[in-house]
């Protein structure tokens, strides 16, 4: 029997997924020691390998069959736009991918004018203003506080994630149009969905009844 190898988004994500996998008896000893330089961790006896990424990586890793399995968020997913099947829906780490702004941004929403969008995400931000809503806006790409691009006049408004608010309230902005929810998803590899359909299928099942049985 060939090895599984699971890529996980390192952080929060890799140790709640880790803890869904163990109610399922698919445990790995080797990633609870916080002092391990290893890169990938083995569970030879049920044949899985794991290994922590970038969350970004994840899906390449998962297109291009370096993993068979990953677990990341459906932001991310979106964005890197890999092909692979996305198979399960975990539940974890629910937000929202929300156009936000100042309350008087909302005229530009619907005016059809040019506007600026600043965000983390320029492929989900164009895929929601040319393909949605059929509107031209110039996209600028940041990587550190998106909530400060309106504030200080780089953008009329930011396409980010949100999660209960707080922060965009602190700044004066509010949600002003809700692309998407978003959750941690499972990713399964083409070709793996293929050989390895059965063990894969069977492990999906088995997560579905733990999160059926949790809600």
């Amino acid at each position: 029997m060939r090895y599984l190898t699971f890529a996980l988004a390192k952080g929060r994500l890799a140790k709640k997924t880790m803890g869904y996998l163990e109610q399922i008896g698919i445990t790995c000893e080797e990633m609870k020691d916080p002092d391990s330089r290893k890169l990938i961790f083995v569970n030879e006896e049920l044949k899985f390998k794991f290994f922590l990424a970038k969350a970004t990586d994840v899906p390449t890793y998962v297109e291009y069959g370096a993993a068979d399995l990953g677990v990341v968020g459906k932001d991310t997913i979106m964005e890197e736009d890999r092909r692979m099947y996305e198979v399960f829906d975990l539940k974890l780490g629910k937000c929202r991918m929300c156009v936000a702004g100042p309350e008087k941004a909302r005229e530009h929403l619907t005016s059809g004018e040019i506007i600026r969008v600043a965000t983390k995400y320029p492929k989900i931000a164009k895929d929601y203003f040319y393909n949605k809503k059929h509107q031209t806006v110039e996209i600028i790409k940041l990587n550190g506080s998106i909530e400060l691009a309106p504030i200080v006049g780089l953008s009329e408004v930011i396409v980010d994630i949100v999660e209960t608010g707080s922060t965009l309230r602190e700044n004066g902005l509010v949600i002003l149009e809700e692309i998407c929810p978003l959750s941690a998803r499972m990713v399964v590899n083409e070709v793996s969905m293929k050989m390895e359909h059965e063990r894969i299928s069977s492990l999906v099942k088995n997560l579905k009844n733990v999160l059926d049985h949790r809600d």
